[in-house]
């Protein structure tokens, strides 16, 4: 089997080591013996999203944001029609937000997004700079947990067609108020969690995959457990980090400075 991956904006939107998730899929796929096969999107390129069978669209500044809106200007149709057939969509910060109705900066005009989530995010003139990890109900096999590290000063609200991803464990989430982390729709799922996200969540990355290789070949089985000890150690120790940080808007105001 082959899972077939679009790669949005790979280096226009590019930041806190993103591409990460990229690897890790394929490499968990290169471990069982699955065939991986992507295709880099860039401006001005053309699409058909729906084709594909998992789209990572990852973060950027304000900067990167305003020139992938609109260039999105072009691909908003189809990445929604993605959305609604059930292609899976990994969508981080910048591409988290740009995935809603629109994101306003704190400064500058609107940006209007794809639609494809039902939020909206308002930038604030603070940022959210922790350690986050929640707690998430959608897994085939019951609660899990993500963590990862958040930075970001947009505060993004959900509407009634978009769940969170996961409720704050410790950290801020959407927009320190709600206690909501991320959105999920069908199977589109937005975080604003960078580390990257998916090598210290290897379930995560494992549904992801499976969810993918399900939307092209059908009923697939759930993936065979792979030896996480590495991953698991990673994201414990990214857990125990997020509960000491807990409590504090960022991660420098617990931090002890050396004189």
């Amino acid at each position: 089997m082959t899972l077939r991956i679009c790669h949005l904006y790979p280096t226009l939107l590019s930041i806190a080591g993103d591409r990460g998730n990229l690897m890790a899929i394929q490499r968990r796929c290169e471990w069982r013996g699955l065939d991986t096969e992507v295709t880099e999107v860039a401006v001005g390129d053309h699409a058909d999203f729906t084709q594909f069978d998992l789209i990572l669209f990852h973060g950027g500044q304000d900067k990167e944001m305003d020139v992938a809106a609109r260039d999105l200007e072009g691909k908003a149709g189809s990445l929604r029609d993605a959305a609604e057939s059930d292609v899976v969509i990994l969508a981080v910060c910048a591409g988290y937000q740009l995935l809603g109705h629109y994101y306003q900066p704190f400064v500058g005009p609107r940006l209007q997004g794809v639609g494809a989530l039902d939020i909206y995010t308002e930038g604030g003139d603070t940022r959210f700079m922790n350690h986050l990890a929640m707690e998430c109900d959608f897994a085939p096999g019951g609660a899990q947990r993500l963590v990862g590290f958040e930075n970001h000063s947009g505060r993004t609200y959900l509407g009634q067609d978009a769940q969170p991803l996961g409720r704050v464990i410790a950290g801020s989430g959407n927009n320190g108020q709600d206690g909501s982390e991320g959105a999920r729709y069908r199977q589109t799922y937005g975080t604003y969690l960078h580390g990257p996200v998916l090598p210290k969540n290897p379930w995560f990355t494992d549904l992801l995959t499976w969810q993918g290789l399900r939307h092209r070949y059908g009923d697939v089985p759930l993936l065979s457990p792979l030896s996480d000890g590495a991953e698991e150690r990673a994201h414990e120790a990214a857990y125990r980090m997020a509960l000491r940080m807990k409590g504090k808007m960022t991660a420098m105001e617990a931090t002890v400075w050396a004189s």
